[in-house]
């Protein structure tokens, strides 16, 4: 059992496991392939994806360095730090193992990581699949028996059984100055309707109880479609993200919905989650709030209006639970425009508030602007906005006691239940610890608790 800390990162993935019940046994001379996810949950599903295509192609998954014939390196390439911390994961790789293939979004700088880490065998961009499994065949032949290598439903999976993310686009076509993703991971590009449902479908039928929406621009979905129909069983979807959430309502698991920009048509989401098709629960990047700032990062610069939208978003559903992520010393930022956000944090009241401080991305159009912030500045302000956003955690999880809530169970240990309410997604958010009369509790189980404490971020509670 853990508690959640108050610094968490935003845009961070769950850490990647590798449930031994998804591995069949390793037959003599098969062979055996790690691998290391890092960055956002949509590189975690594409770290899902390779594997799951290499162990269609006969190879094991090894889950340390030592059993690995090669390591993958799927890398974040979002801040300047992530960067360092994938470069520093190629190097342990390296050093553990010594067979080493770099993919993700740093990827795509080929030369930089070669310039670190010479040695590595393969260097390929997001997304780039097919390069991938190029570069394993290479370096690893594979040894494929048709009557052994044998899939679980779902493929491989780097999160619990109980939950798994659902990637319905690639790419972005946002030109926030402070972002590089669509350098990286190029224009919007959205899957087929019927293709996610498939894929949602398989997912549930094989156990999952929780499907995790995500995209870098989860409302923006279709739009390179022209929201074209697409077949399903005895219909037709459109490739809408309030078409596609409404048929995801209808299968037997939670639905939720991250990454969504609050564009005006997100306002017909709402009512899907106020009938309970939908989680109650918007994951939205707001980043900051001064209309002056929203300019310089190139970003719609609308906060009053956007306030306006979430007053009519809980009049709908009042128990929404609204998360979203900021930007403190951006380029410019005077006291009076953090000033400003503060104010905006009061009147929104959200939910879940992530925080991080600006930082300069090799490639982002922000690095030019004039009037950086002094580090020791970014850091007070950092402080004191996590100051007021855990003020605000803290008042709402506790006018929570008392009341009934249904939850789905994480993690089972010696201590108790960490659990999971419908306003907490996997890894970024709350808990809900169940600390007596939990033995019998197993992960995916889905049950009713009464809520008896409250932290600034975390609750506690008893079955009912």
């Amino acid at each position: 059992m853990s508690l959640n800390p108050p610094n968490l990162r935003p845009d961070l993935a769950p850490k990647a496991k590798i449930d031994a019940n998804d591995r069949v046994d390793v037959r003599d001379g098969q062979p055996k392939i790690g691998m290391v996810s890092l960055g956002c949950p949509k590189a975690l599903v594409d770290s899902e994806r390779i594997l799951t295509r290499l162990r269609a192609e006969g190879y094991a998954i090894s889950p340390d360095y030592a059993g690995a014939d090669a390591v993958i390196v799927n890398t974040c390439g979002f801040l300047d730090s992530a960067k360092a911390e994938s470069l520093e994961a190629i190097g342990e790789a390296l050093n553990e193992n010594g067979r080493v293939i770099v993919t993700g979004c740093l990827g795509a700088e080929e030369d930089y990581i070669r310039g670190t880490h010479p040695s590595v065998l393969a260097v390929t961009g997001p997304h780039q699949y097919e390069q991938v499994l190029d570069a394993v065949h290479q370096a690893v032949p594979p040894s494929p028996d048709p009557f052994m290598d044998l899939l679980p439903a779902r493929g491989i999976s780097l999160t619990p059984r109980h939950y798994s993310y659902l990637k319905i686009s690639e790419g972005c076509n946002h030109k926030c100055k402070f972002c590089i993703i669509p350098d990286m991971r190029g224009k919007l590009a959205s899957r087929p309707a019927h293709a996610v449902l498939r894929e949602a479908e398989k997912l549930v039928e094989a156990g999952v109880r929780e499907l995790l929406v995500i995209s870098q621009d989860t409302s923006a979905y279709g739009l390179d479609r022209k929201y074209d129909l697409n077949p399903w069983k005895d219909r037709e979807v459109r490739s809408h993200i309030t078409d596609l959430a409404r048929e995801l309502g209808g299968m037997d698991a939670w639905i939720r919905l991250h990454y969504v920009y609050p564009y005006p048509h997100v306002r017909d989401l709402i009512p899907l989650m106020a009938d309970g098709l939908v989680l109650p629960y918007l994951d939205i990047p707001f980043q900051h709030a001064h209309p002056d700032v929203l300019r310089r990062m190139a970003r719609p610069a609308a906060g009053s209006k956007t306030l306006d939208e979430i007053a009519a978003w809980r009049n709908v559903c009042p128990d929404i639970t609204l998360r979203s992520t900021f930007i403190v010393g951006y380029p410019g930022e005077t006291e009076e425009e953090f000033q400003t956000l503060l104010d905006w944090l009061d009147e929104a009241q959200l939910d879940r508030v992530g925080c991080f401080k600006y930082e300069n991305v090799d490639g982002a159009r922000s690095n030019a602007l004039p009037d950086h912030v002094a580090e020791e500045v970014k850091e007070e302000r950092w402080h004191r906005f996590m100051e007021r956003s855990q003020a605000i955690s803290a008042a709402k999880l506790a006018a929570k006691v008392g009341s009934r809530l249904e939850v789905i169970v994480d993690e089972v240990d010696d201590e108790a239940a960490t659990c999971r309410t419908k306003a907490d997604a996997p890894e970024i958010d709350g808990n809900l610890f169940i600390d007596e009369g939990f033995e019998e509790l197993k992960p995916g189980d889905i049950l009713r608790v009464e809520v008896d404490e409250a932290s600034e971020y975390d609750l506690w509670g008893r079955v009912v």
